[in-house]
């Protein structure tokens, strides 16, 4: 050990991610923030090696951590899980996120732990409908392989944390004026490129999901760390924009912003046709030359038709009482500087959001 922290220490687990290096920078000034992830770095705050699907690894890494900085902890920010938008079960999906948590969990013991905040999901809830508002008592029923893993690691850390104080974030889907959630991106360059997919939806046109933005998480994370010692052993927050705006019209806005129409037409089609169109095109993507479809499967997927009339609106009230946290952007506010950042540099922002770029790049308005 080289000497206590002159600050409260603070452990973020897949630090390396954009997501993990945006939160250690927002803790630096108040604590000493260390990381692991599966490369070491040494900026913007040291991250350590460890591979958390690994119980040697983890215990080696955190033997360094002890070393540096001691035994206590103020939080454990566990960030590092598996996501893809296959909707299919993947082996990491347990290996990383369910057990990753409980291996994790386990090497912990040999600490003093003043806190264990998760990073979870609201879709770790059963779905409302337009006109319902959720909030943490509503049932837990994840709908595909993602938010199960995630609600599977929820009650890893019930049977694991033991006396840990427990903070469960469950965040709306997160976007700032560059970057976001996959679904919004896929939905925006649809739309951008008058795909023909962009006039079809199989759900119920006033559904939406609630989204966050990046500097509102970050404050949410910061006050839940600072609030640790005031918060109840075991908490769930739902963290996102109260307001959510259903499909339609965010197509409409979407539409305006980038093509100048006050409109954007969207026509039903039947969930059940819908499913089968996108089970063909997932079938008929090997025999498509990748000259066309560069390689990728198509992004809309069967089961997301079956959830097309998911609504998650939010009540948010919990974290505001907690934590005094309320979010300061709204995804509607926002989207003008989103959408000129696309506009300004097309093959930039489809590179930072993973997105297929078409063939022809469209002439918007």
């Amino acid at each position: 050990m080289t000497g206590q922290p002159t600050k409260p220490l603070v452990l973020i687990t897949g630090a390396g991610g954009n997501l993990g290096r945006s939160i250690g920078t927002a803790l630096s000034r108040e604590y000493t923030v260390a990381g692991l992830d599966r490369s070491a770095a040494s900026e913007p705050f040291p991250i350590i090696e460890a591979e958390l699907t690994s119980g040697e690894a983890i215990t080696a890494a955190l033997a360094q951590i002890r070393e540096e900085h001691g035994t206590r902890i103020a939080s454990v920010i566990h960030l590092a899980a598996f996501f893809d938008f296959s909707g299919e079960e993947h082996p990491l999906y347990r290996k990383l996120n369910v057990e990753g948590t409980r291996l994790l969990l386990r090497a912990l013991r040999e600490f003093e732990v003043e806190q264990f905040l998760y990073t979870s999901t609201m879709l770790v809830h059963r779905p409302g409908r337009p006109g319902e508002v959720i909030d943490e008592d509503q049932p837990i029923d994840p709908q595909w392989a993602y938010p199960k893993s995630k609600a599977e690691a929820e009650r890893v850390i019930e049977e694991e944390a033991g006396e840990i104080p427990v903070a469960l974030l469950r965040l709306a889907g997160v976007y700032d004026d560059e970057t976001m959630v996959p679904t919004l991106a896929q939905q925006i360059a649809r739309v951008y490129e008058r795909d023909f997919e962009s006039h079809l939806y199989s759900g119920r046109r006033d559904a939406g999901q609630a989204m966050l933005h990046r500097d509102d998480m970050l404050d949410a994370i910061r006050r839940t760390v600072d609030r640790r010692h005031d918060l109840p052993r075991r908490t769930a927050l739902l963290i996102g924009e109260p307001e959510t705006i259903g499909y339609d019209a965010l197509q409409d806005e979407i539409g305006h912003l980038v093509h100048g129409q006050e409109e954007w037409p969207v026509l039903r089609i039947p969930k059940p046709l819908a499913a089968a169109g996108a089970w063909a095109q997932e079938k008929l993507e090997p025999l498509i030359p990748d000259a066309i479809d560069k390689g990728e499967e198509p992004f809309i997927k069967p089961f997301m038709v079956r959830m097309a009339d998911d609504h998650y609106a939010l009540d948010i009230s919990r974290a505001q009482t907690l934590l005094g946290w309320a979010p300061h952007h709204r995804l509607k506010d926002e989207l003008p500087a989103m959408i000129a950042n696309l506009k300004r540099d097309p093959p930039g922002w489809y590179r930072a959001n993973k997105v297929t770029p078409p063939k022809e790049w469209p002439t918007p308005a």
